[in-house]
């Protein structure tokens, strides 16, 4: 019987209605961070927006990266483990070692439409079933007592399967 090993990718939306207290320092710090990369792609201050950046300057889509720095010390806050989805205990349980941030809108002049994704990937998993709405997933069994700690979770917006490896297992 084939194993079937997936990872997961949960995309975290961040913008200027952030509710949580790590969201709102993540907008705050990757918002001030774009404004200060910006300039460099801006020096005549032609452009006002990150779409505008992107199209009309060569190498500005290299802002993605120079203003991840401000997220990347939030993000080990996390301790590598994916905000926001949880198992039917109501526990997280995913972990992640991956992630890519992204900026999905901006404006130099106007904070309300900064907006931002991190993508976080999660360690390889065992998919055992699909029940309604729900994954069964596990961690690698125990190689010695053969047994494997699972976790039941509801899909919910923004997780997917990011890959899909079937792995022969042998008896």
């Amino acid at each position: 019987m084939a194993n079937r090993i997936i990872t997961l990718c949960y995309r975290k939306l961040i913008d200027a209605n952030a509710s949580g207290v790590w969201e709102k320092f993540v907008f705050e710090d990757t918002y001030a961070e774009f404004r200060m990369q910006a300039q460099y792609f801006n020096q005549e201050k032609k452009y006002r927006s990150f779409a505008e950046l992107t199209q009309q300057v060569a190498g500005a889509e290299k802002l993605h990266f120079l203003v991840s720095a401000a997220a990347t010390d939030y993000i080990r806050q996390l301790n590598e483990t994916i905000p926001d989805v949880l198992n039917n205990l109501g526990k997280h349980f995913l972990c992640f070692n991956t992630f890519q941030f992204e900026i999905i809108n901006s404006d130099l002049h106007d904070k309300k439409k900064h907006q931002v994704a991190i993508n976080f990937f999660s360690l390889p998993l065992i998919w055992h079933d699909t029940i309604g709405n729900y994954l069964l997933v596990s961690e690698k069994k125990n190689e010695t007592s053969g047994e494997a700690s699972t976790h039941l979770f509801q899909l919910q917006p923004y997780v997917s399967i990011y890959s899909l490896q079937s792995e022969t297992q042998s008896l």
